[in-house]
């Protein structure tokens, strides 16, 4: 199966949306399609050997719209592509304007009292007052075409839209008052009290002044991803034959040296050669303290470099950069439909024919069963055209995942898929892994007890004798001492004993390094540690004595600790009605003691790499919707069996591309961070369904002459056209708050 992203142009409502994602979906080579309102965008995923982009272009067409094969290096970005429709809208708009207004004036203006030359006033020249408004209705009408043309083919192709409402009200309008001007032309004077031509014209200015807002909105809910996009370094200096170079950042190829000066942005993904410096990441990990990068580190492309100069060697470089990722992950998750989108989906495929069957239903029911006349009949019938809006339906669910999407990738976590954002709501579990999730993933020295000499000395001898090691617990003793800047003593006669610890000379006297067992068959008497080594083990930490002439000197207790924000994580999970479990390889007892810590109440321990998946299963088959956090390659299988799977950015590259959600940075609260941007969204998109929904259900009935059959008000059509276009403006500003709910 191959998949192809689409530009749709053409596209004014949900009903457009929908009829070509069912065209495109009946085509038989055609697995699955899905078409963005908001982006006017179309996924396909199809059969490449039964058919071909070309084929789905053809089927687009035949439905009335205009597709084509989305290049991203070559398309304008969405900004550019809304920016241009608004700038278009905007100048369509003034120039109704100017002719709206002057009808209005000429319309209007002797009713209210205002001045007119004689030459144009109804009462002594009717033709040329009906003909003058109709040669400033064409204009008008010409600059809207757009409504006619696209309405009136959807119309014809039986899959009626937006604009087949509009070009329908209208048309009806225009074609009555062109039968006006006909009994004017034969002397039939007081036509001239019924023709709407103002009508027709200030519909269409108002409805293209509310698509022009409605444009603009939808523009600002693709500003992260367009942030994204302008973060990349234009040029790079790269290191070729020993000489420095300026080039365009498409240049630089696989391996290439650059350098990187204070305050340049890092142009590719690669690894440090030489130097030293801090590095901004925030843009890609939302982390705003600058990470410390020194030879051997990773750096990111659109990252700040600090006051030191770096040396690089380009590892990646084009679309394989991780920002070039972030930018297609965000893309896909935008393009992808949340399952709440199907009820919009099914609504807007009936909802335009039901609204010309209401509309033609009124104006029946006002002409031959209440006895109003013929323009009366045709203005709520007019209204009833005018006012429904399909577009804020097809908008409720896409505007809000674009802007929740977006939001997230600014700050660190990327959601792969739409859907996920839906799903994970709902999720009543979360399964974290142990190491490397909820500790830091490696160990630490966590407390230093010294018997027979000073702290100071303990660490210098045991750090010595371990620097020979390359066992964690040994990197974790010398990373201590390196710390506190203590110099190490020359070592001789260095020995590691099996399952034991290591033996050495130092100074001509021979120093123990190891656990319990090894103290015992030495003959070393440990009872001054007996009391803190039991607590350490309680604590799920590693007791390391030293001994040094068969004396015990001191006690060291090593630990992968816990991370600062795992507590309060769970906490406010917990908080939130989830139930958190802790997945680990580790023994019963170590596991107990770190859950102990962070306040998981149930844990899963003693668990092999490849059964963490099959506990995952048990879960599931308990009726639990899990979530699975974890970040090493033991951890993928069990983060592709979870219902959801969220993958901390700091792990390995194949836990990420198991995992639903990416967690940028290594810090837990971003689950929780994650949880709440999920929660919101689909909050924010259910109340744009509502507000859709209670729209219609209102305004149709207002339209239809309700109120008026009660005394009340009869809506004009006019104010019906402005009321249509900022229904799609509310969604979209509501999808809008999300950034500041968060």
């Amino acid at each position: 199966m191959q998949e192809d992203i689409f530009l749709i142009d053409g596209m004014t409502c949900a009903s457009c949306a929908s009829t070509v994602e069912n065209a495109v979906q009946k085509m038989a080579a055609v697995d699955t399609a899905a078409v963005n309102l908001a982006t006017e965008k179309m996924k396909v995923t199809y059969d490449s050997q039964k058919t071909s982009p070309a084929d789905i272009e053809k089927t687009v067409a035949a439905s009335g719209y205009a597709a084509s094969l989305y290049n991203p290096a070559e398309a304008k970005s969405q900004a550019e592509r809304q920016e241009e429709t608004s700038q278009k809208m905007w100048q369509q708009f003034l120039l109704s304007a100017v002719f709206s207004l002057l009808l209005l004036y000429i319309s209007m203006g002797s009713m209210m009292g205002l001045w007119l030359p004689e030459v144009i006033r109804p009462n002594s020249q009717p033709l040329v007052f009906a003909l003058l408004q109709l040669f400033l209705t064409l204009p008008v009408m010409y600059l809207g075409r757009r409504f006619y043309r696209n309405g009136f083919r959807a119309l014809w192709q039986r899959h009626p839209n937006m604009d087949s409402l509009v070009a329908l009200a209208t048309a009806a309008a225009f074609a009555y008052s062109l039968y006006g001007l006909y009994h004017i032309f034969w002397g039939h004077s007081h036509y001239v009290h019924d023709l709407y031509f103002e009508s027709v014209a200030v519909i269409l200015t108002l409805i293209t002044l509310g698509k022009y807002f409605e444009n603009r909105s939808k523009g600002r809910t693709s500003e992260a991803i367009e942030r994204l996009l302008t973060l990349s370094a234009k040029e790079a200096r790269v290191i070729r034959d020993g000489q420095e170079l300026m080039l365009p950042v498409e240049e630089v190829v696989l391996s290439d040296t650059l350098l990187v000066k204070p305050g340049e942005k890092i142009p590719v993904d690669g690894r440090v050669v030489a130097g030293h410096s801090s590095v901004d990441e925030s843009m890609l990990t939302g982390e705003s303290i600058p990470a410390e990068k020194q030879a051997d580190d990773l750096v990111y492309g659109a990252t700040i470099n600090g006051q030191g100069v770096l040396t690089i060697e380009a590892e990646k470089i084009g679309n394989d950069t991780l920002l070039a990722q972030i930018i297609s992950l965000v893309e896909d998750a935008q393009q992808t439909k949340a399952p709440i989108a199907k009820i919009a989906d099914q609504v807007s495929g009936v909802f335009v024919p039901i609204v010309i069957g209401l509309a033609l239903l009124t104006g029946l029911f006002w002409y031959f069963i209440m006895g109003q006349s013929f323009v009366f009949a045709m203005q709520t019938a007019v209204a009833v055209l005018v006012i429904a809006c399909p577009c804020a339906l097809g908008l409720a669910t896409p505007t809000a995942i674009m802007v929740g999407t977006g939001w997230a990738a600014e700050n660190g976590i990327l959601y792969k898929r739409g859907d996920i954002l839906e799903k994970f709501h709902q999720a009543d579990t979360i399964v974290f892994d142990k190491t490397g999730t909820v500790t830091q993933g490696k160990p630490e020295v966590a407390g230093l007890t010294a018997y027979a000499i000073s702290e100071h000395d303990l660490l210098q001898l045991a750090a010595s004798v371990e620097k020979l090691s390359e066992h964690p617990l040994s990197q974790a003793i010398v990373a201590k001492a390196e710390a506190e800047d203590i110099a190490l003593l020359p070592v001789t006669d260095f020995t590691a004993l099996t399952g034991l610890g290591l033996q050495a000379e130092i100074n001509g006297e021979t120093v123990y390094v190891g656990n319990q067992r090894l103290m015992q068959e030495q003959g070393i008497d440990i009872t001054a540690a007996a009391q803190t080594a039991a607590a350490a083990t309680e604590n799920g930490e590693t007791p390391i004595y030293l001994a040094r002439s068969k004396e015990l000197v001191g006690l060291m207790t090593v630990a992968d600790l816990v991370k600062a924000d795992s507590r309060q994580t769970v906490a406010d999970l917990q908080k939130a009605g989830f139930s958190v479990i802790m997945l680990t390889g580790d023994n019963q007892r170590t596991a107990q003691a770190i859950a102990k810590q962070v306040g998981i109440k149930e844990t899963i321990s003693e668990v092999l790499p490849d059964q963490k998946a099959q506990a995952i299963e048990d879960l599931q088959n308990q009726g639990r919707l899990v979530a699975m956090v974890g970040d090493g390659i033991n951890d993928a299988p069990a983060l592709a069996k979870a219902d959801i799977g969220l993958a901390l950015g700091s792990g390995t590259d194949i836990a990420i591309e198991s995992a639903d959600i990416i967690l940028m940075r290594p810090e837990l609260s971003d689950v929780f961070k994650s949880l709440t941007i999920s929660r919101l969204t689909i909050k924010v998109i259910k109340e744009n369904l509502f507000w859709a929904f209670i729209y219609n259900i209102l305004a149709i009935p207002v339209a239809m002459g309700v109120l008026y059959l009660f005394g009340g008000p009869l809506l004009n059509p006019m104010i019906a056209g402005l009321a249509m276009g900022f229904s799609s403006v509310s969604v979209v500003l509501n999808a809008l708050r999300l950034k500041r709910m968060v």
